[in-house]
């Protein structure tokens, strides 16, 4: 399709959930709620350890990383979309819905690459639990945390910068509650075959290559939680390991789900779905979980609230 003679687009209207009428009000309320224990919970999660100085150990310097990461993550996201709930235009600029695309990716490639990163520190607190403080030592940790933050960023960029130069002549109907890289490609007046296969091959390989590193850090795990005779040893190393693993399972999940699938319009509608579950459900359930699986954590939580009585 040529765009010469074409207006070019300077928004787009984004077409939200579509769901009926009669659900918008519980929807927004149920979104709005898991926003709120978004924001609270991951805020508490950044806050418990400055309080508590048994826990400034590298595990919670990357908690500290994902709590902050989740908080910015769903403010990409959900404020847009709960304001949208009540407004009968739901419009974006077109450099406001480029932003929505790089910090989208951004956060979300940062995340998956933190993951690997802590799978890599828990294998290291099982396996050298006496050489643990040396081996984690503070510069590695932010080193291997701003590592993440760098490769998100970049991730994030190359997609950006190979949307935004593309040409956009209308319709300019995003069939998504926020701009993600594929229904907004569907709206190019050009061949986007490049910018599918780089969206399916570089995020994938994202995706697979942190992936594989976090399940190899849990093989080498396995092998030594063998190892560990008492059935309460086991039960502490694990205890370590189950609440990082079931958010990675969620994570990656319905990461690979949406970005290594082909772009149809069914596919449209059920990453409409998806992207429900990682940047809304996600961030509420993360703190969560570490919170209700961790013994340490549930502990600074009650000094703390003890403080403040």
């Amino acid at each position: 399709m040529n765009s010469d003679n074409s207006t070019p687009v300077t928004y787009f209207a984004l077409a939200g959930l579509g769901i009926q009428n009669d659900f918008q009000i519980a929807f927004f309320l149920i979104i709005l709620l898991l926003y709120i224990v978004t924001l609270l919970a991951n805020m508490l999660i950044m806050i418990i350890p400055i309080f508590d100085f048994t826990l400034h150990t590298p595990m919670y310097f990357f908690l500290y990383n994902l709590a902050f990461l989740d908080i910015c993550y769903a403010t990409v996201v959900v404020p847009k979309m709960i304001i949208d709930f009540m407004a009968q235009k739901k419009h974006i600029s077109f450099w406001g819905c480029m932003l929505q695309i790089h910090f989208f990716h951004f956060l979300g490639s940062t995340e998956i690459t933190l993951f690997s990163v802590m799978s890599y520190d828990r294998y290291v607190a099982i396996a050298q639990p006496l050489r643990y403080k040396t081996i984690m030592s503070y510069k590695v940790c932010f080193g291997l945390a701003s590592c993440s933050w760098i490769i998100g960023f970049f991730h994030a960029l190359v997609h950006t910068i190979m949307t935004a130069r593309l040409p956009f002549c209308g319709p300019n109907i995003v069939e998504h509650f926020f701009c993600d890289v594929k229904p907004v490609l569907n709206l190019a007046c050009t061949d986007v075959s490049l910018n599918l296969k780089l969206l399916s091959r570089v995020t994938g390989t994202l995706c697979i290559t942190t992936l594989i590193l976090t399940m190899l850090s849990y093989v080498f795990i396995s092998k030594f939680l063998l190892k560990i005779k008492t059935s309460q040893g086991r039960r502490r190393a694990l205890s370590t390991c189950s609440a990082h693993f079931t958010v990675v399972t969620l994570q990656y999940g319905t990461a690979i789900f949406t970005y290594m699938r082909s772009s149809t319009k069914d596919s449209l509608n059920q990453d409409r779905s998806a992207a429900i579950m990682f940047s809304v459900i996600t961030p509420a359930l993360n703190p969560i979980i570490y919170t209700l699986r961790n013994k340490d954590m549930k502990k600074a939580l009650k000094k703390l609230l003890k403080m403040s009585n």
